[in-house]
C-alpha cells in the first residue's frame, strides 16, 4: 500500500546509480525512462521570488508543473508565460502561489529539455521498496534533477534510506539552490538592493563610486524588460536605482569636486526625464480599479474614455522610450557612467572624499535627521502643502543615506529606526500622490479641451468627481502624517539616532 509522494530533492547533476547503489548496500536501484525528452521554459518573475521561496515553476507544453521540498509536485493545465499569477485560471499551481507578487509577471529566466522517469529500488529478491519519479532536466550550460519518492507501508527505513543517499548526492548547496547551481549555473539572480560592503574606515568618494556601480547595474539589468513591457516593476526599478545615483552625488556634499557634482547631476537628471510619463501612466493603469470605486456607476463612462486615452498614449511613450534605450547615444552615454565609476582614478576628489565612510556617515545622516524634525514638529492642519512635500523629500533623503551606510551599523537597532520612518512615509507618500494626481487630472482637462476651453461632458464629470474623493483623501492623510510623525518622533527614536549618529565634537 502506498502513501502520497513527496518531492524529496533537487540535485545539481544527473542521479549516479551507480553510487546510490554503493551508499545503500544491497539494493538495487532502476531509473527507466517513461516518456520522451520535452522543451520546458523555467519561470519565475525578474526578482526571482519563487527561488526565494524554494520553489521552481515549469512550462512544458500546455501543462504549469510547481516543484517544492518536502511537498507532491502540483500541476495545471495553462500557460503562464507573460501572464500574471492572478489572472492564471483556477488550480492547483495557481492556489499554491497564492502571495506571489501581483505586480510581477511570469517570465522566462531559463530553457531546455525535461524528461520523466520511474524510479524503483530493490530488494535482493527483486521485491519493490521503494517507488518514485525522477525529473531531468537540461539547458544548454547545466543539468539538474528533481526527485520524487512514494512511501510503501511497511518500508520507512527503506524511504529513510533513500533519503539520506540522495542528500549526500546533492553536490553544489542545498535545496533549489542545488538545482539552479547545476541547471543554471552562470545565472545571477536580480537584486533591487544590491548588497555592497562598506569598510569604517573606507574613503567617502570610494564608497559613492562603490553604490553608484551597483545602482548602475541594477538599472541596465531592467531595461530589457522595459523594452519588451513584461510588466511595469521593470520601470519601476529602472527609475528607482537612477534615483539613488542621483541622490549619492547631491546627498555626499564635498565628495566630487562641484564641477563634477554639477555636470553629472545633469547627465542623471536628463536619463531620468524621459521616463517620467510613462512612469505617471503606468500608476494611473494600475489604480484603474481604485479609481473606479470611487465614482458611482453613471460616471464610469467618461472614466472609462480617460482610461482609453491613457492606454493610447501609454503605447506611444513605450515606443519612443524603447528606441531610445536601445539607441547608440544611450549605450554610449551609459558605457561611460560604468567606466567612469569604477574605480576612482577618473573621479574629481572633494573636500570630503578622503574622509571616512562611519564618520562622514554619522555627520549626514544626523544633520538630515535633524531637519526632518525640525520641520515635521512645525506641520499644523493650516501647513501649506509644499511644506508637507519638502518633508516628504527629507524623508526620502534620511532613508536613502541611511540605507547607503547602513552595512556600517547595528543592523537591529537600524531596523528599530527604519520601521517608524518608513510608516511615515508611506503616509507621506499617499499624501503626495493624492496631491499630484489632482494636478495632473487638471492638466488631463485643460489637455483635451477645445480652443473654448470646454472638454467631453463625460470626461469632465468623471474627473471632477475623481478631484474631489482624492481632495478628501489627501486632507485625511495629513492627519495621519502628523500621527505617524509623532510615532518616529518618541523617545526611543531620538535616543537610537543619538547614540547612533551624533558625535559629542559636533
Amino acid at each position: 500500500m502506498t502513501e502520497p509522494s513527496d518531492v524529496q530533492g533537487f540535485l545539481s547533476k544527473p542521479i549516479d546509480e551507480a553510487l546510490l547503489e554503493r551508499l545503500i548496500p544491497g539494493f538495487t536501484i532502476r531509473i527507466d525512462p517513461t516518456g520522451v525528452a520535452k522543451p520546458f521554459v523555467q519561470l519565475d518573475c525578474h526578482d526571482q521570488s519563487l527561488r526565494k521561496s524554494g520553489r521552481v515553476l515549469v512550462e512544458v507544453g500546455e501543462i504549469l508543473w510547481l516543484f517544492q521540498n518536502g511537498r507532491a509536485p502540483l500541476s495545471q493545465r495553462c500557460k503562464g508565460q507573460g501572464r500574471f499569477v492572478q489572472d492564471l485560471p483556477h488550480g492547483h499551481v495557481k492556489a499554491a502561489l497564492k502571495g506571489f507578487p501581483k505586480l510581477r509577471a511570469l517570465m522566462q529566466i531559463g530553457a531546455g529539455e525535461i524528461q520523466t522517469n520511474s524510479l524503483a529500488m530493490l530488494d535482493e529478491l527483486d521485491k519493490t521498496l521503494i517507488k518514485g519519479k525522477v525529473w531531468c532536466l537540461s539547458s544548454t550550460t547545466g543539468q539538474a534533477t528533481i526527485v520524487q519518492l512514494q512511501r510503501l507501508r511497511g518500508y520507512e527505513r527503506a524511504y529513510q534510506k533513500v533519503n539520506t543517499a540522495m542528500s549526500a548526492m546533492s553536490g553544489v548547496g542545498s535545496g533549489v539552490e542545488a538545482f539552479y547551481a547545476g541547471l543554471f549555473p552562470d545565472m545571477v539572480p536580480y537584486r533591487a538592493k544590491p548588497e555592497i560592503e562598506l569598510g569604517k574606515a573606507e574613503p567617502s568618494i570610494q564608497v559613492a563610486a562603490d553604490i553608484i556601480q551597483n545602482y548602475l547595474k541594477v538599472a541596465r539589468q531592467n531595461e530589457e524588460g522595459i523594452i519588451a513591457d513584461i510588466d511595469t516593476e521593470f520601470l519601476h526599478d529602472y527609475r528607482v536605482s537612477l534615483r539613488k545615483v542621483r541622490s549619492v552625488i547631491s546627498l555626499f556634499k564635498g565628495v566630487f569636486s562641484d564641477a563634477q557634482t554639477v555636470h553629472l547631476k545633469q547627465v542623471f537628471s536628463d536619463l531620468m526625464t524621459p521616463t517620467g510619463r510613462m512612469r505617471d501612466l503606468d500608476v494611473y493603469l494600475l489604480e484603474k480599479d481604485k479609481y473606479f470605486s470611487f465614482l458611482p456607476s453613471i460616471l464610469h463612462d467618461g472614466l472609462q474614455e480617460m482610461f482609453d486615452l491613457f492606454e493610447t498614449e501609454r503605447a506611444r511613450e513605450l515606443s519612443r522610450l524603447s528606441r531610445r534605450l536601445r539607441s547608440e547615444e544611450y549605450n554610449a552615454c551609459l558605457t561611460n557612467l560604468t567606466a567612469l565609476f569604477n574605480g576612482i582614478d577618473r573621479l574629481e576628489p572633494g573636500s570630503n572624499a578622503k574622509r571616512g565612510a562611519h564618520e562622514y556617515a554619522c555627520a549626514l545622516i544626523w544633520k538630515r535627521y535633524r531637519k526632518v524634525c525640525k520641520v515635521a514638529r512645525g506641520i499644523t492642519d493650516d501647513t501649506p502643502d509644499d511644506t508637507v512635500h519638502d518633508l516628504r523629500i527629507d524623508c526620502k533623503k534620511l532613508r536613502y543615506l541611511m540605507e547607503f551606510f547602513g552595512p556600517l551599523f547595528d543592523a537591529k537597532n537600524f531596523k528599530e529606526i527604519i520601521k517608524p520612518l518608513k510608516k511615515l512615509q508611506d503616509n507621506l507618500g499617499l499624501f503626495n500622490d493624492y496631491s499630484v494626481q489632482q494636478e495632473s487630472l487638471l492638466a488631463f482637462v485643460a489637455q483635451h479641451s477645445n480652443a473654448q476651453g470646454r472638454v467631453d461632458a463625460r470626461i469632465g464629470l468623471a474627473v471632477g468627481g475623481l478631484i474631489a474623493v482624492l481632495d478628501q483623501r489627501q486632507k485625511a492623510e495629513r492627519s495621519r502624517v502628523l500621527s505617524s510623525f509623532e510615532k518616529f518622533d518618541g523617545p526611543e527614536t531620538r535616543h537610537l539616532f543619538r547614540t547612533l549618529f551624533h558625535r559629542k565634537e559636533e
